[in-house]
Order: structure tokens, then sequence, then C-alpha cells
């Protein structure tokens, strides 16, 4: 295989999913940060790569992948024994209803760029703690319903899927907002059961702070 590269910022929850991924699947690779603070992602050599100026982006097999979700969903068909996701069709639509539920309704809206535009109209430096607080919340309390119709260690079953890949950089932001998590026990259960397994520890973002 061709050396595989991953564009990557260390507390972006996006990237983090796709880290977990590539560690799961044992494919090694190597890290270009992009410093999203400092405005990196808009810079025209990145552009060139990722036009949307987001991250991740992953070059592999000579191709050039964006889109999280998309990513696993690539790594999962190149390696389906890895079990990112399930083998039956039904098992498939609910992992992705799972990880759609926070990948597309919980992150968006608690994005950097969306938050600093709440402060800017509000005019408040403590709007942006408090639009995620709640935005987090809200969307983990229905996540947490939507958990209870499964059984198994992890989101659905026994193993992680792309469901466990989303979950768990989600619960990591939302405990550096603050939220209080006493009343989603079974995220809280599958995140520490995903925080146990070797991959997800190495794709920790104490782990590849740069």
């Amino acid at each position: 295989m061709r050396e595989v590269v991953l564009y990557d910022y260390w507390r972006s929850s996006a990237s983090y999913r796709v880290r977990i991924a590539l560690n799961m699947l044992g494919i090694d690779y190597k890290t270009v940060s992009i410093n999203l603070l400092e405005g990196e992602q808009r810079k025209p050599d990145y552009l060139a790569l990722n036009p949307q100026g987001l991250v991740p982006t992953l070059v592999i097999d000579g191709r050039i992948l964006t889109q999280s979700l998309s990513i696993i969903e690539y790594l999962a068909e190149l390696r389906p024994e890895s079990g990112l996701l399930p083998s039956d069709i039904a098992g498939r639509q609910h992992v992705r209803a799972l990880a759609y539920a926070i990948a597309m309704d919980i992150h968006p809206i608690c994005n950097m760029h969306v938050v600093a535009e709440v402060m800017t109209l509000t005019g408040k430096a403590e709007a942006r703690e408090e639009w995620m607080q709640h935005f987090i919340a809200d969307g983990l309390r229905k996540l947490e319903v939507m958990l209870g119709e499964f059984n198994g260690a992890f989101s659905f079953g026994d193993a992680p899927t792309m469901a466990d890949l989303c979950l768990v950089p989600q619960v990591y932001n939302a405990r550096r907002w603050g939220v209080d998590m006493t009343g989603f026990k079974r995220i809280v259960d599958i995140d520490g059961k995903c925080a146990e397994l070797p991959a997800f520890q190495a794709a920790h973002p104490d782990r590849v702070r740069s």
C-alpha cells in the first residue's frame, strides 16, 4: 500500500473518528497537522486538497478522501472484516442512523465557525459555553433513547462500529464543555468500554496533540 496521509487537527471530532478507524484496521499513516485556530485550513495548498477547507482529509490508495463518515465507509468497504459496518443491510442502517444522529445533528451546530458566529451575533463571550451545553445535551438525550433500543456492550452489538467512532469524540466534547453526563448511563458505559481499547486510546486528542 502507498503511504497513507491524514490531514488532521488534534481536537477535531471528525479527525478523531478517522484516527480510530485507521487504528482499528491497523493501517499505518502519516499525520499532517492542520491548525484550525491559525487558519491553516484556508491556505491555498490545503484548499487544493479539500475545497471545503475542513479536516480530515485522507490520502489513501492514490485517492483524496474528504468527509469523515464517507472516509470511514470507504475503509469499511476496503476491510469488510473490520466490522465498522455490519454485514446485514438492516444492521448497517441502524449503525448509520446512530452515527448520523451525532455527526449530522449534533456536530454541525456545535462546530467552531458556527459558535464563533453565535458569539458575534450575541456579543456575549459566555454564549459559546451556553450554546455548546444546550445542543450537545439535547442531542445526547435523544441518542440515549436510540441506544436503548439495542443490546450489547457497544452502540450496536458486542464490537465497535462506526456509531462508536462517532460517539466517543462527541462524549469528549461534551465533557470538555461541561455537559452534565449523569443522565446518559448507556452513553457513558459505551464510552468507558471504548476507552479500554488500544485503537481508541491511541486516537485520543491528548495522545496526538501537536
